[in-house]
């Protein structure tokens, strides 16, 4: 099985249209359209999962970047959430946190150590 991410779906897609939509490129395992849980109203993103790979890839090539009710959509291979959770966003590394020294009251790393002179870091401009 293969899911695709289908994102800048129009708030008014609903799973239906994209079940006919994309069904016609092979045998559909499932489609979800992703609902804020407050509202019900759609995020604008959708996961179109198919049974054959191939199916999944003819989807890709051909519903990527094509109109839908006058939005473009963004098709792509989906992410499993095990490899968001492992390297971060959109499966990349997860970031360090720069400001984490100075909320935990310790030194900012951009900051350069004193090495001698004056009070305060400064250095003597004679050296």
């Amino acid at each position: 099985m293969k899911r695709l991410y289908v994102g800048n779906i129009p708030w008014s897609a609903t799973e239906a249209a994209l079940t006919e939509r994309f069904g016609v490129h092979g045998t559909l395992v499932s489609v979800r359209v992703i609902t804020d849980r407050d509202t019900g109203r759609s995020k604008g993103f959708a996961f179109v999962e198919y049974e054959e790979e191939s199916a999944a890839q003819a989807a890709l090539d051909a519903e990527n970047e094509t109109d839908m009710d006058g939005r473009t959509l963004r098709v792509s291979e989906a992410i499993s959430k095990d490899q968001t959770r492992r390297d971060g966003p959109r499966g990349h590394a997860p970031r360090g946190n720069g400001n984490r020294n100075r909320h935990e009251g310790g030194r900012d790393d951009n900051r350069k150590r004193s090495r001698g002179g004056r009070e305060g870091g400064r250095r003597d401009s004679t050296r």
